[in-house]
């Protein structure tokens, strides 16, 4: 009898369980979004259905409860100027009893009246609203997210915010550690895109959307699989003794495989869906086979070399096609077997040429689509539309060195310098940040430049719409996707877009090198082209200007192509020399060749008697092009005057002589091929031209 009551026992406390699990499975899982007017979705036109919250609950489904308990206004400090935890959304959101809280909050912390004031505070109470949540359910899963966007535009951005915003991100993952929180970052995906935020701090509802998305793939572990950089795909050139890494996304916590050259390494996703092996540095070689694989897909990537990785990158000029170029038709109709040339072009959507672009178009553009490409051996089709600066630098080496060369090609026609910078350094930096504000109308940008831009952008709809020659968007759309690859180092030929300037062009670019070194992790040398001769006036101050940075920023070397310009025409067609010319810099700094790479290079000038005496530095003889009389020299007076002089080489040095007609009147300094289109002929004996210069009388 008790045996029988037994059983019935057990069979009753067996259906309560049942009961309880199917009660379990019927009950949604509650999650609460806790915020700011950035969670609230204040400027959006229906919040209640735009919101990220909103956005968020249609992406997890009917077994998930999510609640806004976003306030506008609402700081994460209790003696802010509108402390959350004293709210009714706070609450609120206790009282909902979530299973999940995602906390965004800080942005209203950067106002005056908060940060510098209570900045010690900030940690203490973040752990304590964390704490009183976990205190409210013991079980709750806490998520921390790094800030949304604040642009360089808002109000208050450089008279404060800017670095209390920076300083608060920098907390942010320490409070998630320390708190045991999981970190979502949602500045990441948002912070290269203005377009979507319209008052510089709210995103517009594709950038709610975004936020949602991010959240949802930080609670599910869902990335979309597995998946490689624009820069991974067959017959790409990997750098050569350097450690080789290798990385991407795939879902969270998923296991990764990657087996290289008779190597194998594993990894584990993290719960943000990025995963990267490191393998070590090997010499050159090749081809190889490299297999990519998570437990639901497997990525294969054939003819993979090991050699030297180079960046081509600046506006028209290193755009300029190999077809295009004087010797470009005999190049390509004897075009050689190259098979350890490798060449990666990336194309934009769509030229900057004069046309007003459509809405597709435009679209792209916003979302940073605006270059694509893949890794293709050199032949007659891959080489004919590259760059032709690019493809004779390439060639030169692999002749030389005998080892793979990869050059990437990243260039687009017209485009600033400004716009070739990362968005952080430029608001970071005293000049720059206020190039980035109303750029169309900014004098920081070409004239020339900003009227383009505005021809190509007068369909967009966005008062905010992007475009390759704005700043930080070459940067954002391209070099950021190709940071995280070694390289060996850059080629640049840029400048025609800012000879209007070339004052803030010398603060500029040494700030472009210095940030792409930081970026890559890399003090890869820098080989720039100096501008060409034009009937432009500007351009010899520009060209004088080019030559002095190369001596301010190290490891950074310029090759001159003034004497093969083209009196009207921005981009002249000779452009092997100049390949060439970068080739024999790169041969000499950074293979180490005992070479002779660049032309005269004058030191000094001295007054004597009736003669000026330049002196040049060491081992660097001048000596006159094709026995032609010496072209190019004058003289600057004091009042402003400029007089051409007669010029002569003598016992390596150049002797000008004054002319009779100065009597009184102090010589200021020496210019050397100032003509805007120059036909200055000084040359060394290896036939490489001058500089123009210009220096004082000592």
């Amino acid at each position: 009898m008790r045996t029988t009551k037994n059983i019935i026992l057990v069979v009753w406390l067996l259906s309560l369980s049942l009961q309880a699990d199917l009660f379990a499975q019927a009950k949604k899982i509650k999650v609460a979004c806790i915020g700011n007017s950035v969670t609230a979705g204040y400027l959006l036109k229906d919040p209640a259905h735009e919101a990220y919250p909103s956005v968020l609950q249609g992406l997890l489904g009917e077994t998930f409860e999510v609640g806004n308990f976003g306030l506008s206004g609402a700081t994460l400090l209790k003696k802010g100027h509108r402390p959350y935890y004293k709210t009714k959304e706070f609450t609120n959101a206790l009282n909902f009893q979530a299973d999940i809280a995602i906390v965004h909050l800080g942005l209203n912390d950067t106002d005056p009246r908060n940060w510098p004031e209570y900045r010690d505070e900030f940690q203490r109470d973040y752990a304590w609203l964390l704490d009183t949540l976990k205190k409210n359910n013991p079980k709750i899963k806490l998520y921390v997210c790094r800030l949304t966007p604040i642009f360089s535009e808002h109000p208050r951005f450089k008279s404060g915010t800017r670095d209390w915003y920076w300083q608060i991100q920098k907390e942010i993952p320490l409070i998630a550690k320390d708190n045991q929180a999981s970190l979502i970052d949602l500045n990441s995906p948002l912070n290269s895109r203005t377009d979507l935020f319209p008052d510089n701090l709210h995103p517009d509802q594709e950038g709610a959307a975004i936020i949602a998305r991010t959240v949802y793939e930080n609670l599910t572990g869902n990335y979309s699989g597995l998946k490689l950089p624009v820069l991974f795909t067959d017959h790409m050139v990997l750098q050569r003794d350097q450690a080789i890494p290798v990385y991407g996304t795939a879902n969270a916590d998923e296991p990764v495989t990657v087996t290289f050259n008779h190597q194998k390494k594993t990894t584990i996703t993290g719960k943000d869906g990025k995963w990267k092996v490191v393998f070590p540095a090997m010499p050159h070689g090749g081809p190889y086979q490299m297999v990519v694989q998570d437990k639901k897909k497997k990525i294969i990537l054939n003819d993979l070399l090991l050699g030297d990785v180079w960046l081509c990158s600046g506006q028209s000029n290193m755009y300029f096609q190999l077809k295009q170029s004087a010797t470009g038709a005999a190049e390509l109709k004897q075009f050689p077997s190259q098979p350890k040339l490798r060449l990666m072009k990336f194309n934009p959507v769509a030229e900057t040429d004069a046309v007003s672009w459509d809405s597709t178009t435009l679209t792209k553009l916003n979302q940073l689509e605006y270059f694509s490409g893949n890794w293709a051996p050199a032949t007659v089709a891959s080489a004919a539309g590259f760059s032709a600066i690019g493809y004779y630098f390439g060639q030169q080496l692999v002749h030389e060195e005998g080892v793979p060369i990869g050059l990437i090609q990243m260039a687009v026609g017209g485009s600033t310098l400004e716009s070739w910078i990362d968005r952080y350094t430029m608001e970071h930096d005293p000049q720059l940040v206020d190039a980035l504000s109303n750029w169309r109308k900014s004098d920081f940008v070409q004239e020339w430049a900003r009227g383009r831009a505005n021809l190509n952008l007068k369909n967009a709809v966005n008062s905010r719409q992007r475009h390759p020659y704005e700043p930080a968007y070459n940067y954002e759309a391209g070099i950021a996707k190709l940071i995280g690859s070694p390289i060996k180092g850059v080629i640049w030929y840029q400048g025609e877009s800012n000879t209007q300037n070339p004052e803030l062009y010398a603060h500029s670019f040494p700030l472009l090198i210095k940030s792409w070194r930081e970026k890559w992790g890399i003090d890869f040398p820098f080989y720039y082209v100096q501008l060409s001769g034009i009937n432009r006036p500007s351009w010899p101050y520009f060209r004088d200007m080019q030559r002095e940075v190369q001596y301010q920023v190290p490891n950074t070397y310029m090759a001159v192509s003034s004497d093969l310009g083209d009196s009207l025409d921005v981009h002249p067609t000779k452009k092997k020399e100049i390949g060439q010319r970068l080739a024999l810099q790169a041969l000499k700094h950074s293979y180490h060749r005992d070479i002779v790479a660049v032309g005269p290079v004058a030191k000094s000038a001295l007054v004597k008697g009736h003669v000026i005496e330049i002196s040049f530095a060491d081992g660097s003889f001048p000596m006159v092009k094709s026995g032609q009389p010496l072209q190019g020299f004058e003289l600057v007076l004091e009042k402003g005057m400029v007089l051409p002089v007669a010029a002569t080489v003598l016992n390596n040095k150049v002797q000008l002589q004054i002319p009779s007609q100065i009597k009184t009147e102090k010589i200021r300094k020496v210019r050397y091929s100032y003509a805007p289109f120059s036909r200055a002929n000084l040359v060394n004996q290896q036939g490489l031209p001058a500089s123009t210069f210009s220096l004082p009388i000592n």
